[in-house]
């Protein structure tokens, strides 16, 4: 059986934009195994601070592991100083990954806020296979410096959608004002959702009122990743869950956003 923890290189860290980064690693054993909406449980660094690993999830696997983060804490400002060859103790894949989509789907909405954008890049690899879906894109951030560059979507065949607070790129407001673009029909959408609680909840409220089925990624601040702690436990139509092990993605309907 293979190990779920192991020590890989990183091949590059690169800065995207103002607020986010891209760090890419050698790790075969995760690219042949990782799912879209699975994660990683990375160690940032040796010494006591941070104790805890941060949770990230994969946004490609092909050739390399990659993630995409912002650099707003200790382990996350220490994980941004990582240079090419240096060793990264990473515990992974974890999580329930996303289910595709059930049949008859035909548009597939990927509804995202800030760094919540991640997982759906690997999601968007996989469902570009999928013969006559039609993928779309919500994506909602601060600012222009909080917006992961669309390219690689439109490779992907994605019709990319912008939306900022302040309306340094695209839309002026929050991505609730993207909604639009959602074809209405309950039969042949489904909707995929990351990012903050309360741009998920907008969502939930949306799908329901339409009568539309998704999935939610859930991100929480986690400790063992393996469901033993309890920590990052979030509430549920069915109780308590927790999001490493029970998650990170949960049916859209199921979450009690708090």
């Amino acid at each position: 059986m293979a190990k779920l923890q192991n020590v890989y290189k990183v091949v590059s860290n690169e800065k995207l934009c103002p607020r986010f980064f891209r760090l890419c690693f050698d790790a075969p054993l995760i690219v042949r195994k990782i799912q879209p909406g699975q994660f990683v449980h990375i160690r940032a660094h040796d010494g006591l601070e941070p104790f805890f690993r941060r949770p990230f999830s994969v946004c490609r696997a092909k050739k390399y592991v990659e993630i995409f983060y912002e650099a707003v804490g200790p382990g996350t400002k220490i994980l941004s100083l990582k240079k090419k060859g240096d060793p990264l103790d990473v515990l992974g894949p974890v999580g329930r990954p996303f289910v595709l989509p059930p049949a008859g789907t035909k548009q597939v909405v990927m509804i995202a806020g800030g760094i919540g954008v991640a997982p759906f890049l690997i999601l968007s690899d996989v469902l570009k296979k999928k013969k006559g879906l039609e993928l779309v894109l919500l994506y909602g951030g601060r600012t222009q410096g909080h917006v992961f560059n669309m390219k690689e979507f439109k490779n992907n065949g994605c019709a990319t959608h912008m939306a900022t607070d302040d309306g340094s790129i695209g839309t002026r407001g929050l991505v609730d004002k993207l909604f639009s673009k959602i074809d209405l029909n309950s039969k042949t959408t489904f909707i995929y959702t990351c990012g903050p609680n309360p741009m998920m909840a907008a969502v939930q409220k949306f799908a329901r009122r339409h009568g539309i089925k998704g999935q939610a990624a859930c991100e929480e601040i986690m400790a063992c990743a393996l469901g033993a702690c309890l920590g990052c436990s979030i509430r549920t139509t069915k109780g308590f869950r927790t999001v490493c092990y029970d998650g990170p993605v949960f049916d859209l309907a199921e979450v009690i956003f708090e």
